[in-house]
């Protein structure tokens, strides 16, 4: 079984190949530049989570402190179904799910998307964990790791025909930057990893091995 790190490694290859230059530059350009901003750092190690209520991929509300009733929570925010290396993360926790439950975690992952688009990123990936909705992006901003999308940005994923817009059910271009927090029984969280960089995501052999001491 490959490692999630493996897996983008991979597909970095392929998209160096593929992608025009002048694609490749303009994303890379954004990248950087919101790692400069300095913008939405997230919350940090330490931090106590703001309580929060969002609909799953049926329409049913989960309480994430619901949740952390029946122990630590594994909670990580991605980009959308039309994005990769989201979709890569997710496969790699299902493909981990087994080694979740056996750590006691409940993991939760969440997306701007609306629920039929989260439910149509959970068929694809075939996922069998909690998939939430967060439009508007109101629990990213609470866990400051919202920004907003450069507009040559915009242009080069409209002219790649990615409709982050149609899976959001707006036309803000916010999205939350990939982050991954392991939150201990009383709401505070224990291990915080946020990227400016999409291409980077947290390995989660490494988070379900935080949260099985919790």
């Amino acid at each position: 079984m490959t490692s999630l790190h493996e897996d983008i490694n991979h597909f970095k290859e392929q998209f160096k190949k593929n992608a025009p230059e002048e694609k490749q530059r303009l994303m890379a350009n954004a990248t950087r530049e919101l790692e400069e901003s300095r913008t939405s750092p997230g919350l940090k190690e330490g931090d106590q989570i703001p309580e929060f209520q969002l609909p799953d991929t049926t329409g049913k509300i989960i309480s994430i402190m619901d949740k952390l009733e029946d122990g630590p929570v594994i909670l990580t925010f991605y980009r959308g179904g039309w994005c990769p290396y989201c979709n890569l993360e997710l496969n790699a926790y299902q493909r981990e799910l087994q080694a979740v439950k056996e750590s006691d975690a409940t993991l939760i992952a969440i997306s701007p998307e609306t629920p039929d688009a989260s439910l149509s990123t959970k068929e694809k990936n075939e996922l069998e964990f909690i998939v939430l909705s967060d439009e508007k992006n109101n629990v990213a901003k609470q866990f400051d790791l919202v920004f907003s999308m450069p507009d040559y940005l915009i242009d080069v994923y409209q002219q790649s025909e990615l409709d982050v817009a149609g899976h959001n059910g707006n036309q803000d271009w916010e999205l939350p930057k990939p982050a991954t927090f392991v939150i201990n029984s009383s709401g505070k969280i224990v291990f915080a990893e946020v990227n400016s960089d999409y291409t980077q995501r947290t390995e989660p052999s490494k988070v379900i091995e935080i949260a099985s001491e919790y």
